[in-house]
């Protein structure tokens, strides 16, 4: 499939349509990557297209939380509850890889990652939950969207799909806070995500070790599948007085560790996009990710890509990175010129014409 970063882009029409998403995974202060998406998506679509009709729908563990905000002039929210549900829409998008089982005219079905079904990342009642959703979403959908080229690959290879009816869309760069004006960047290495078996946390210590002090490790993110044996690892590393884990943090004290950061290390052993990636180049920080997965197609040649299985190559990568100042500016440099390129505008443009396919 081209890449559409290279691809000439047409000006889609404006088409008054009637168009429903599941807009559950938007709700709350403390958002997930499915969340931002959602979110950058709902209003992104909503404020490019008044001229169409947006319904929002939210399952019913949200639903009540979603009435606190305001929704823009052409929505209307709507409770998701089976059998209630978008069966007037001119087309319904579940945007986390699931869609509702109801009469649909159409529907589009937005695939994250397939990270449950290929590792040992979460308990085996998630894991045969999701596989269900996924492979009925990925054969009822009319088109589906992947947020990268390697998750479209997973889409056709695990799930069956129709590769004509799967399009890539990228994910944007969301735009954080004032941080204020840094200091200066400070001997950190910064991770964010879960903390979490899929993020390969234990290597991460493991390479961080051999790094002298001052040198510091922060983990931003809330505990997840696994976080109790990387914790008690945690706790037995030599350097466990220069490792913080900051749990949950909000949106603007992540935008102050993105300014005082010296390097972004994001060893990953599987991601559908890797948002935090974007995040760092965008807020100029040299990056180190490993090199399987999304990781390479979203990184391009603007990361030092290591192999994820094995903590000494990372750990000589952050070493190279302490002492090189030349190639963090080198690589700082290329991430921000690389995150430019990816823009929730742009996003919102390429789902609305995997719309205009389905409604002519």
């Amino acid at each position: 499939m081209p890449n559409p970063h290279n691809a000439p882009h047409e000006i889609a029409p404006h088409i008054a349509s009637h168009i429903a998403l599941d807009a559950t995974y938007s709700i709350g202060d403390n958002l997930s990557g499915v969340g931002i998406y959602s979110r950058e998506i709902l209003l992104g679509l909503a404020a490019s297209h008044p001229e169409s009709h947006f319904d929002f729908y939210y399952r019913p563990h949200r639903y009540l939380r979603a009435r606190r905000d305001t929704l823009p002039p052409n929505c209307t929210r709507r409770l998701l509850a089976e059998p209630l549900g978008p069966r007037g829409a001119d087309l319904f998008h579940g945007l986390n890889q699931r869609l509702p089982h109801l009469p649909m005219r159409r529907a589009i079905a937005t695939f994250h990652d397939l990270f449950v079904m290929t590792g040992e990342y979460s308990t085996p009642e998630f894991r045969a939950r999701f596989t269900a959703q996924a492979r009925d979403a990925a054969a009822r959908a009319d088109a589906v969207i992947a947020v990268s080229e390697f998750t479209r690959r997973e889409v056709v290879d695990l799930l069956g799909a129709d590769p004509a009816k799967v399009h890539v869309v990228h994910h944007g760069v969301r735009k954080f806070p004032e941080a204020g004006a840094p200091a200066g960047r400070e001997k950190v290495i910064l991770n964010v995500g879960a903390v979490q078996k899929r993020k390969n946390i234990v290597r991460l210590v493991e390479a961080f070790e051999t790094l002298p002090p001052p040198w510091q490790l922060v983990l931003a993110g809330a505990s997840g599948y696994g976080a109790k044996e990387i914790l008690a690892r945690i706790e037995k590393s030599g350097a466990r007085d220069r490792i913080r884990v900051t749990g949950y943090i909000t949106a603007e004290d992540l935008a102050g560790w993105y300014a005082r950061a010296a390097i972004f290390a994001f060893p990953s052993l599987d991601e559908g996009f890797g948002m935090p990636v974007m995040e760092a180049m965008a807020a100029g920080v040299p990056v180190i990710a490993s090199n399987r997965s999304a990781l390479p197609e979203v990184a391009g040649d603007a990361a030092l890509l290591v192999d994820a299985d094995d903590s000494e190559a990372l750990g000589r990568a952050l070493r190279e990175l302490t002492v090189n100042l030349e190639l963090c500016r080198e690589l700082a440099r290329r991430g921000t010129a690389r995150a430019r390129t990816f823009t929730w505008e742009k996003a919102v443009r390429e789902t609305w014409d995997v719309y205009r396919t389905l409604l002519g």
